[in-house]
């Protein structure tokens, strides 16, 4: 059976505090997203999650349950099974000279932009070989027409020189937009991006109006937070979650990499330092 590559993706925070624009994703090899996808579902019925897992429902009761199936999930990243992205945009890198229209379809650019770069495929390492992608979209918030031309835009990367001499290839009919609830990678996926966005738009710190402490919710997820954190330090230690993730001079790690963040900045910018949480 020909070797695919199998892409589901989210997002998260369109406006942050300090960041904005979360979007995730994660790569599976098709030789391996079955054992992949069973081992999580069992990790799931042995933990009694039988309902769809996300981080809105983290709770201080279901804090020992999430933290297992996290960990479940990041063995496969350990292992390469599974590869994670995360990217972002920093508030205080303000985007100039776009056009009316540029601005009404940022969404989609930067998705755009997501899927193109933020896996490596281009350096992917199988050139003697065709590979297709597969990219299942967590539903968009946005109209059918929208999202009709957005696929045919990924559609186009075909014509991509480097991702023609990579052999990678998209193809139409294997776009589409999935239901979270059906998807354990996509919920695990959800829980780790969301933890990013938590915790670089500093919610963690939040008390509800007039109280003088935290609520138990929002000490359940910082502490959800750092499980995650601790994990991705084991792969990488001193892992800095706001900023994109080093090289070490070598673009091949862009794919080779088992987690990355890609903090996104605009190549026309303006910046405004008051928009930082570390204001000068």
């Amino acid at each position: 059976m020909a070797l695919e590559y199998i892409i589901y993706t989210d997002e998260s925070d369109k406006t942050g505090k300090y960041f904005s624009n979360f979007y995730g994703g994660i790569l599976i090899r098709s030789s391996d997203l079955q054992d992949v996808i069973q081992r999580l579902e069992n990790a799931k019925i042995q933990l009694h999650l039988h309902r769809e897992v996300k981080w809105q429902n983290v709770t201080q009761n279901y804090l020992e349950k999430y933290r297992s199936l996290i960990d479940r999930f990041f063995d496969e990243v350990e292992a390469d099974r599974v590869k994670v992205r995360i990217m972002f945009t920093q508030n205080q890198f303000i985007p100039i000279g776009l056009s009316s229209e540029q601005r009404r379809a940022e969404y989609h650019m930067l998705y755009y932009q997501f899927v193109k770069h933020a896996f490596g495929l281009r350096y992917s390492g199988h050139r003697s070989q065709h590979i297709g992608v597969r990219l299942y979209m967590d539903q968009l918030p946005t109209n059918r027409e929208q999202n009709a031309q957005f696929k045919a835009f990924l559609v186009g990367l075909n014509q991509n020189a480097h991702f023609r001499a990579a052999g990678i290839r998209f193809h139409d009919n294997q776009i589409a937009e999935v239901d979270s609830r059906e998807h354990v990678l996509l919920q695990c996926l959800d829980i780790v991006l969301g933890s990013m966005a938590f915790r670089l738009n500093d919610k963690h710190k939040e008390k509800p109006a007039g109280r003088r402490r935290r609520s138990k919710r929002t000490i359940a997820k910082d502490r959800l937070y750092k499980h995650i954190y601790a994990r991705i330090c084991r792969l990488y230690p001193r892992f800095n979650i706001g900023e994109s993730t080093g090289t070490q001079g070598d673009r091949s790690n862009l794919w080779r990499h088992r987690y990355r963040h890609w903090k996104f900045v605009p190549k026309r910018h303006r910046r405004d330092p008051t928009r930082t949480k570390r204001k000068k």
